[in-house]
């Protein structure tokens, strides 16, 4: 009877937690600090470039994106 209780008080506090997480909006004046470059993931294209080569030389099961190799980092 314990498990089952805080099993639905687990549940009833996730769903809570979660609950709030989609009711956020970006309001107007808030998107332009968001669309500024500094926030792009990819605006460094070296950092970019290297960051590729070293995931998929280690995921080399994966293949993509133009890098050759045997998951040992050599191409």
């Amino acid at each position: 009877m314990k498990q089952k209780l805080a099993l639905i008080l687990t549940l009833a506090g996730l769903t809570a937690l979660f609950a709030g997480c989609s009711t956020v909006r970006v309001k107007p004046w808030e998107r332009a600090a968001l669309a500024d470059y500094t926030m792009r993931p990819d605006r460094d294209p070296l950092h970019n470039t290297m960051a590729e080569h070293i995931y998929f030389s280690r995921e080399a099961s994966s293949g993509g994106r133009g890098v050759g190799g045997s998951g040992c980092g050599c191409n």
